[in-house]
């Protein structure tokens, strides 16, 4: 049987407790087995053994040891995947947990109030085949991006005014995947909370893709 690690915490604004609660049972119903921790403790384990890392963790700081750890185990062969917050805007001064997810979040103009089209890019990828375009009322995550990861979704920027908006219209990256070594890494900026998983069945179904995508 596979295994997945899922460790949470972190800013609780992004319902960190919620979404674990929810990706563990997601991965329950595709057969595999789950550990959860609320402790970065978690990291430092024999991560070998796992399958599917995932990270719900929002902020905060990560130490080396733990960094390196999972660093080494996505590397050998252990997937990786997050959503918004929980993988991408976590731990902003560890630039190698940066380096290895692919992107680093920025700004969301307009806060959650913002309602704006996921564009589906890549249409024949098992990822997202047979998935349409969709609308989302919530944050509109603005990422920096690694260069070498590969593009399934988008939003388009600016929708919500400010000072970016004079660079004109700009694609951002909502769905990517990439490789660390041997490792899979697969992203979903959506997410703010539980509830966009529970409300979008779109959501909810690229993360049940990206899980399957990733795991070792």
């Amino acid at each position: 049987m596979k295994r997945a690690l899922i460790v949470y915490g972190g800013w609780a604004g992004h319902d960190p407790e919620g979404i674990a609660n929810l990706f563990e049972e997601m991965l329950s119903n595709e057969g595999i087995s789950v550990d959860k921790s609320d402790s970065l403790d978690a990291f430092l384990e024999d991560l070998s053994v796992y399958d599917l890392i995932v990270p719900i963790w929002t902020m905060g700081t990560l130490p080396s040891e733990a960094e390196q750890n999972v660093m080494k185990a996505v590397e050998n062969g252990t997937g990786i995947a997050g959503c918004h917050g929980g993988m991408c805007d976590a731990f902003r001064n560890s630039t190698g947990w940066q380096f290895m997810t692919g992107a680093q979040w920025v700004a969301h103009p307009g806060n959650s109030s913002v309602t704006y089209t996921v564009n589906i890019t890549d249409k024949t990828s098992p990822l997202t085949n047979g998935i349409d375009d969709f609308e989302v009322t919530s944050e509109q995550y603005y990422i920096h991006i690694d260069p070498a990861i590969k593009v399934y979704a988008t939003t388009e920027f600016p929708i919500a005014d400010g000072p970016h908006a004079s660079n004109g219209k700009v694609a951002i990256p909502v769905v990517f995947t990439k490789t660390w070594g041997k490792g899979k890494i697969y992203y979903n900026s959506l997410g703010h909370t539980a509830q966009i998983f529970k409300d979008i069945p779109e959501a909810k179904e690229l993360m049940r893709r990206g899980f399957l995508f990733a795991i070792r």
